[in-house]
Parts: structure tokens; C-alpha cells; sequence
């Protein structure tokens, strides 16, 4: 056997079947085996959710009894990695130890891949659309109306998600807006208004503290108006998020 392949057939999860697992509360165990710096910054939690971090390489020879103890108990437990390879192996050895245990399907890459979309019961005549991106929390909106959309804070990963939503809604995406300046997901903007030609938006507020786009831009500031289709988005300035 080589040792950095399994020598089994390890089944493996989906992303978005884990995530019904996790939104349903069901109990979920996790063995998280990316390096320690990579599982602080970032990874999978819940209500229902146990995790433990035991780095690849401290598993390459198989699992201890000791390493064992410290895994929770899980029917099966999820072995987690940065693209799904590492931990179908480390998943391999936990069957070996008689641990029934699957492999999450692409790894953390997978799972930040996961962009969940729903329609708002918001009142006005508009549709509204919230996208959230369950990986980081990053949350944004589409606004159709009469023909015409407005994305709001889009995330440039998910770019073609809103043009073929805004497609099959028979809307032209008019606006692509940024309300803050982004510090947790790379902005959208400007590959969106590449796409379909939309008018990229900024706060004047973020302009006059030295934000800068490469590509034509229009500001906004407090009590403005953006006219979408039959409805209009009122601009509120609302300081301190950065």
C-alpha cells in the first residue's frame, strides 16, 4: 500500500448534505486535520457540531489509541481537509481502527463553494433575493424589479450565480453595489459590471477615505435614491461597519 493513498473505497459527503445535517441539528462529529493555523482561522460549526483539529501529518501512520480518546464519537465521524485528499486518508486509517468514519467531499474548498440562495418576504413589490455564504457568514442581495436588478455587496467567487439568477428572472442587472469596504470575501463589483454592464456603486464615504476601484464607478451618500425597475433603494449611511 502506498501511504498516501487509502487502500479502501472511503465514502464520502457532500458539502450541502452536511449542511442539512447541521441546519436539521442533527449531531455531527468532526476530525478537522488540517494544520492547527488553517482550522483556527477557519471551519465548520454549528449547535450540534463537535470538532477536533489533529494535524495530517501526526495521522500519516495511522491513528493511536490515545489519538483515538480524543476523537468524538460520531455515526459516522467527518473527516475534514483543505480539498478532500488528506482526509480520505486519515478516514481510511480511522476504519481500520474500526471508527466509522466519511470523507467531506472537496474538503474546506468544498464547503466555501456552498452559496445558499432564498427569496425575502420583504414588503415591496420587488423580488429580494439573500445569497449566504455559510463558510464565512458573508451574506448578499438581489433586488428585481420590472426587468431591471441591483446586486448589493456580491462576492466575486459567485459572480455567474447572479447573472443566470438575474437571467432566469428576465431582469438586466442595472447596479452592482458595494455598501462597506470588504475585509472577510474579495468584492464582485467590478468582474460583475464586466459581465453584464452594470454601473458599479460605492459609498462617498469610502471614497473619501482613499478606497479606489480600477473601473468607472458612481458614489452614494445618505438619502440618495437608486431607481430599480418600478421600486426604489433608499441609501442609509450606517458607520462603523469597516
Amino acid at each position: 500500500m502506498n501511504a498516501s493513498e487509502p487502500d479502501a473505497d472511503v465514502e464520502s459527503v457532500a458539502p450541502e448534505a452536511l449542511k442539512q445535517r447541521i441546519d436539521a441539528g442533527e449531531p455531527v462529529a468532526i476530525l478537522d486535520v488540517r494544520a492547527e493555523d488553517e482550522f483556527e482561522e477557519w471551519g465548520i460549526d454549528g449547535d450540534s457540531v463537535e470538532v477536533v483539529n489533529l494535524p495530517y501529518f501526526e495521522l500519516l501512520d495511522g491513528v493511536s489509541e490515545a489519538q483515538l480518546e480524543q476523537i468524538p464519537s460520531g455515526d459516522p465521524i467527518v473527516v475534514v481537509c483543505a480539498k478532500g485528499g488528506s482526509s480520505e486518508l486519515v478516514a481510511d486509517h480511522l476504519l481500520d481502527a474500526g471508527r466509522d468514519a466519511v470523507n467531506l467531499e472537496g474538503g474546506m474548498k468544498g464547503w466555501a463553494r456552498i452559496y445558499e440562495y432564498r427569496e425575502l418576504d420583504a414588503d415591496t413589490d420587488a423580488t429580494v433575493a439573500q445569497y449566504q455564504r455559510p463558510s464565512s457568514g458573508c451574506m448578499a442581495y438581489m433586488v428585481v424589479s420590472d426587468g431591471e436588478a441591483a446586486v448589493v455587496d456580491p462576492l466575486r467567487a459567485f459572480v455567474n450565480d447572479y447573472v443566470q439568477d438575474a437571467r432566469m428572472m428576465g431582469a438586466e442587472i442595472k447596479y452592482a453595489i458595494d455598501t462597506h469596504v470588504h475585509a472577510d470575501h474579495v468584492s464582485g463589483v467590478r468582474e460583475l459590471a464586466a459581465e453584464t454592464g452594470a454601473r458599479v456603486v460605492l459609498p462617498e464615504s469610502a471614497v473619501e477615505r482613499g478606497v479606489e476601484y480600477d473601473t468607472d464607478y458612481e458614489t452614494v451618500a445618505d438619502g440618495d435614491t437608486l431607481s430599480v425597475g418600478a421600486v426604489d433603494i433608499d441609501v442609509l449611511h450606517t458607520p462603523g461597519h469597516t
